[in-house]
C-alpha cells in the first residue's frame, strides 16, 4: 500500500478551532496516524515520500456543494484545493468517469444529482439531457425512479413545478432515500416555507426565501413589486420570521453568495489572482453572457439580501454549507469561486472558522460523509497545504502550496496540465450524447 508522510505542520482542526503542530502518516487513500510529537513515530521516515509542512497550515480538503461540473475543466477544482463537489443538475451518464474515477485522480470526488426536474415551459428549455418538464404526478415519480436507477445522490428540482408534482417528486425520493433539493429563484407559486413543509431538505441560492418575505414578488413581479422590497437594507425581522421557520423543518442552506455578487458588481467583477483557473469555452460563456447586463443586475440586486439570509440562518442555528454554482451566471471559476465565496461569508459576519467549516466540516456532516470535510484518523486524505494562516485572513485559502488528494500529492502546475484538451472534451461529450440518445441510463 502506497503510504506518504506530511511533516512537521500547523494542522487547523476545524471540529475544535484550534491549531496544533503534528506529522501526518497516509496509507493509501486514508489518513493512517497523526503524531502530534516525534517520540510517538514508531517508524523511520527512510523509504516514505515525505513532505516537509513546516511553516504551512494544513486543511482538510474544501467541498464544493453547488456545482454544474463537467470533465473539460474538473482538475482546476482541485488545483484550487476544492477535492469533492455536490453537483447540483447535469447528467450523471456524462459524469461517470469523474464519479467511478480513482479517490487519487486529479479530479473531484462527484456527488451529483441527474437532471433538472422541471415545470413546462421549463426555465432551461425543451426536456434534453439535462433537465425534464413535467407536469403530471405519475410522469415525475417516474423520472425519480429512473435517476435512482441511473445513479443519483440527490433529486433536483426547479422552481416551475407545480406544487402537485413537486409533492410527487419528495414521496417517491424518499421511498429510495434520495433527499431533494431546490431551486426557488424563479418560483411564482411555491415559497422556500412550501417546499420545506413538502419535505425539500436542500435550499440552493437561498430562493424562494424573498417570495416567503414579499408574497407579492417574484422575478416577473413589476416594477413597482421590486420596489417594495428593502434590497439594500434588509429588514431582519422579515427574514427572521421565515429563517426560523426553515430552521425548525432542518433546511439545508446553500446561498451561493458569489453567484449574486459576480452579477451584482458587474463589470468590475472578482478576479482570482492567478488566470489558469479558467478555460476557452468558459470564458467565451461568461464573455456572451455578460452582455445581458441588465438581466444580470435584476439578479444581482439580490446580493446583499442573499447575505443577510445566511448570516442570520446560521445564528438561528440553521446548517449553512458553502457552494458557487459554478459555472452559472459570469466568472464562477471552477475551484476559486469557493475561495471567493468564503470571503463573502466572512464579509456576511461569519468567523474565519465558520466560514472554513461550511466548506469543509459543515458540508460533509451535511451529506453524511464523516470521512470528509475533517483531518482526523480513518479520514479520507484530502489535504490542502497553505502558505499562510487562513485563520488570521480568509483569503489566506487562496495562498496554496500542495493539494493532496486521496493520498496522492499534486502541485497545481500538475493539475493545471492534467484538464482535458478542447479536442478531448468535445469528443467525450459528443460520445455521451450518443450514449443518452441510444437510451442507455443505468450505471
Amino acid at each position: 500500500m502506497p503510504k506518504l508522510f506530511v511533516k512537521n505542520g500547523n494542522v487547523i482542526d476545524v471540529a475544535s478551532d484550534t491549531i496544533y503542530q503534528a506529522s501526518i502518516l497516509i496509507e493509501g487513500e486514508r489518513i493512517a496516524k497523526i503524531y502530534t510529537s516525534p517520540d510517538q513515530m514508531p517508524f523511520s521516515e527512510n523509504g516514505i515520500p515525505t513532505i516537509n509542512a513546516a511553516g504551512k497550515w494544513i486543511l482538510p480538503g474544501l467541498i464544493d456543494m453547488h456545482v454544474h461540473i463537467k470533465e473539460s475543466y474538473a482538475p482546476l477544482f482541485v488545483a484550487a484545493g476544492v477535492t469533492t463537489v455536490r453537483n447540483t443538475g447535469g447528467n450523471v451518464l456524462e459524469l461517470m468517469n469523474l464519479i467511478e474515477a480513482p479517490g487519487n485522480a486529479p479530479t473531484p470526488r462527484v456527488y451529483s444529482a441527474d437532471r433538472i426536474i422541471d415545470g413546462p415551459p421549463g426555465l432551461w428549455g425543451e426536456t434534453s439531457p439535462w433537465n425534464i418538464n413535467i407536469d403530471e404526478p405519475s410522469a415525475a415519480r417516474a423520472e425519480v425512479i429512473r435517476q435512482v436507477e441511473a445513479g443519483a445522490d440527490l433529486i433536483k428540482v426547479y422552481g416551475w413545478l407545480s406544487r402537485e408534482v413537486m409533492e410527487a417528486v419528495v414521496d417517491e425520493a424518499k421511498k429510495h432515500r434520495k433527499e431533494v433539493s431546490c431551486d426557488l429563484i424563479h418560483s411564482t407559486s411555491v415559497n422556500a416555507i412550501d417546499a420545506a413543509k413538502i419535505g425539500v431538505k436542500w435550499n440552493e441560492h437561498a430562493s424562494g426565501i424573498i417570495q416567503a418575505m414579499y408574497p407579492e414578488w417574484n422575478m416577473k413581479a413589476d416594477k413597482d413589486v421590486w420596489e417594495k422590497v428593502n434590497w439594500l437594507e434588509p429588514e431582519r425581522e422579515k427574514i427572521t420570521e421565515v429563517c426560523s421557520q426553515l430552521s425548525e423543518l432542518g433546511v439545508i442552506l446553500c446561498p451561493t453568495m458569489v453567484l449574486y455578487d459576480q452579477m451584482d458588481h458587474l463589470p468590475n467583477h472578482w478576479e482570482p489572482e492567478r488566470n489558469s483557473f479558467t478555460n476557452n469555452s468558459l470564458d467565451a460563456q461568461w464573455e456572451n453572457l455578460s452582455q445581458r447586463k441588465d438581466a444580470l443586475k435584476r439578479t444581482g440586486i439580490q446580493s446583499t439580501l442573499n447575505k443577510a439570509i445566511a448570516k442570520i440562518y446560521f445564528e438561528l442555528g440553521g446548517t449553512v454549507v458553502a457552494g458557487t454554482d459554478t459555472p452559472a451566471g459570469v466568472w464562477t471559476y471552477p475551484g476559486m469561486a469557493l475561495h471567493r465565496e468564503l470571503e463573502l461569508l466572512v464579509e456576511a459576519g461569519f468567523s474565519e472558522i465558520d466560514a472554513l467549516r461550511a466548506a469543509t466540516l459543515f458540508a460533509a456532516q451535511a451529506m453524511g460523509r464523516p470521512e470528509l470535510g475533517v483531518i482526523k484518523e480513518e479520514a479520507l486524505a484530502d489535504i490542502v497545504l497553505l502558505n499562510s494562516n487562513p485563520l488570521d485572513t480568509i483569503r489566506n485559502t487562496q495562498d496554496i502550496d500542495l493539494v493532496i488528494k486521496g493520498g496522492r500529492a499534486f502541485s497545481q502546475e500538475e493539475l493545471f496540465d492534467s484538464v482535458p484538451t478542447e479536442e478531448e472534451a468535445r469528443a467525450a461529450y459528443e460520445k455521451f450524447l450518443k450514449s443518452f440518445q441510444d437510451g442507455v441510463y443505468a450505471r
